[in-house]
């Protein structure tokens, strides 16, 4: 399958997965998941995407600074409601990067490797996007991002609602794909720009 070139250079997010070392999905549960996963599990790759992908990495190894991230080990907390523009987008891919699902989740086996009920919606009080804990210990990171500062270019707009109403040349329509796709490549590969849009807070241990 083809997709863009640059999703194979983005940095991967190494994790530790129980369920799937206990039940022997990945050696020693050793697991990684790359862009192309998330844009796969989404459907696209787009600014709201890109910006999940790299809240869950800058939060993770925050959480984890000496050892590999425990999915279902960690739970998801978003600020806004699931039907909020992309709040339901971004919760998609970050509690697929944690393993961590709402009450309709994985219950377990034997009273280990649940993933349910690690994820919920409508924390008003937060001062972010998204906030992540670990289930262990408690520690917690809080995250946001503004897409905004990463602006697309001027011509990306109007080829993009003539392709939706359908008179865009096929010409017109590879340069609004070439011109979206760049936007979203200068958030996941360009480490300066990352320091500018993610936004995070973590949380001393209770």
């Amino acid at each position: 399958m083809s997709y863009p070139a640059f999703f194979d250079k983005v940095p991967t997010i190494q994790l530790y997965d129980p369920l799937g070392d206990f039940l022997g999905a990945f050696p020693k549960g050793e697991l990684e998941i790359n862009y192309y996963d998330c844009a796969r599990l989404a459907g696209h790759s787009c600014p709201t995407v890109a910006s999940a992908f790299l809240m869950a990495g800058s939060g993770l190894r925050a959480l984890f600074p000496d050892s590999l991230p425990r999915r279902s080990q960690i739970k998801v907390e978003m600020k806004m409601p699931k039907d909020e523009g992309v709040t339901g987008v971004i919760a998609a891919v970050i509690s697929y990067i944690a393993g961590a699902n709402d009450k309709g989740g994985f219950k377990g086996i034997g009273g280990s490797f649940a993933r349910n009920d690690l994820l919920s919606f409508g924390h008003a009080d937060l001062q972010g996007t998204v906030r992540l804990s670990r289930t262990d210990t408690g520690a917690s990171v809080t995250l946001s991002v503004d897409t905004q500062s990463v602006p697309g270019s001027p011509d990306m707009m109007p080829l993009m609602q003539k392709a939706l109403q359908g008179i865009a040349t096929e010409e017109e329509r590879g340069d609004f794909q070439r011109l979206w796709q760049s936007r979203v490549e200068a958030m996941l590969l360009d480490t300066v720009l990352q320091n500018n849009i993610i936004d995070i807070n973590t949380e001393e241990t209770p």
